[in-house]
């Protein structure tokens, strides 16, 4: 790219540390590896199989995987914001290690679980909420016992456990309007088929804003109960 000054995607022996001199350096280094994995180093994902899938959905069974999360208090746009920030400098080295870590996909966020959820046949909906949840997803490296403590009390380390999921995969901005639209037709075609909801819809955003939205990886996902 014109400017950048440096060829990301050539030497693998490039050397983070000599190009990341100071700490925004580091910082914008590693959100342009981290929704250019394919440019740089691939981009670890939770482990999935997918156990059957249609023109409108997917199921997945998910392995357990381990979340750095946040509760915020706010709109859909505002907490995303400030949660994108107190999640990010705990990946960044706020912590007690003073440890840097890799972040992976994808960036998940949902209506807190106290949220009523009430079946309007033949549409699951779900009511307007205050407090948002959002995760980060840790490298499978780590276990509970060697994540760093983060040093912002807000951020709880979580393990999420083996589940199936629904998973519906969309494009376009990440305004509340597109995600609310793919939520609905999810929840619609997983009624329509007889498939039981267990929680919160999640919003799992894949890319960068500064991606195309015609190029961006979407998805919303919900638990369901599921038997081979």
């Amino acid at each position: 790219m014109p400017g950048m000054g440096v060829q990301l995607s050539t030497k693998k022996s490039l050397s983070l540390a000599a190009f990341c001199s100071d700490t925004k350096q580091m910082k914008l280094f590693l959100l342009f590896a981290i929704f250019f994995g394919d440019t740089v180093s691939a981009l670890e994902e939770p482990k999935y199989q997918v156990i059957d899938k249609n023109s409108n959905f997917e199921i997945r069974h998910y392995d357990e995987y381990l979340v750095a999360e946040v509760t915020l208090d706010g709109d859909f746009k505002s907490s995303g914001n400030q949660a994108f920030r107190i999640l990010a400098g705990y990946i960044f080295g706020a912590n007690q290690a003073s440890e840097k870590m890799a972040m992976t996909a994808p960036v998940e966020s949902q209506l807190t679980s106290s949220e009523k959820m009430a079946m309007t046949a033949p549409v699951l909906s779900i009511n307007d909420a205050s407090e948002h949840i959002y995760r980060f997803v840790m490298e499978k490296k780590f276990t509970l016992d060697t994540l760093p403590i983060p040093d912002d009390k807000r951020i709880r380390l979580l393990k999420v456990e083996p589940r199936y999921m629904a998973v519906k995969e969309f494009s376009g901005r990440w305004s509340e309007k597109n995600y609310k639209k793919s939520e609905q037709e999810l929840l619609v075609n997983l009624n329509n088929n007889n498939i039981r909801v267990m929680g919160a819809p999640i919003f799992a955003r894949y890319n960068a804003p500064f991606v195309p939205w015609f190029m961006r990886r979407n998805e919303v996902m919900v638990e369901i109960s599921w038997r081979n």
